[in-house]
């Protein structure tokens, strides 16, 4: 899992706005991350999932990528 600059700066501004310091950073994360959390175990051939600015602030979905074998297989 990796979190782009962006990503990161969104966490602590979003947290920092809602007042609550370092366990509000875990919340926002928490919150952001929860369908990826409950997905991502599932999935067979996940290589890496991006956690993007958007991810935080618009609730995008975070890129996930794959590995070539799990792609020819359809996954």
């Amino acid at each position: 899992m990796t979190f782009t600059p962006g990503a990161l700066e969104a966490v602590a501004k979003v947290a920092l706005s809602r007042g609550t310091g370092a366990r509000g950073l875990r919340a926002v994360l928490e919150e952001a991350m929860l369908d990826v959390m409950y997905d991502i175990p599932s999935q067979e051939g996940v290589e890496s999932v991006q956690i993007t600015e958007e991810v935080i602030t618009k609730n995008a979905a975070p890129g996930v990528t794959y590995t070539r074998e799990s792609k020819r297989r359809g996954a």
